[in-house]
């Protein structure tokens, strides 16, 4: 499942430079994922970066868009194999 920045987001600019996929722009008012780039970080960490340098905590996932890890892993895929 892709995750999503809530309202708690204080633009505190930490999250942006940390995605692998640069799923993560400045939106209007706060940060936005955008969740056809957002892999939680499968294929390149353990743990999804954004969430670890988050200092409010405020990136929880998506229920929105829910996808198991296997989707999380081909749409690394696909992402990384488009940049080649």
């Amino acid at each position: 499942m892709a995750l999503i920045i809530t309202d708690e987001c204080i633009n505190c600019d930490v999250c942006e430079p940390e995605c692998p996929n640069d799923a993560i722009t400045q939106g209007d008012e706060i940060y936005v994922i955008d969740p056809n780039k957002c892999t939680e970080c499968v294929g390149h960490y353990d743990t999804p970066q954004c969430v670890e340098v988050c200092p409010v905590d405020c990136i929880p996932k998506d229920p929105a868009h829910v996808e198991s890890h296997d989707q999380l892993m081909a749409k690394y895929e696909k992402l990384t194999a488009a940049k080649k």
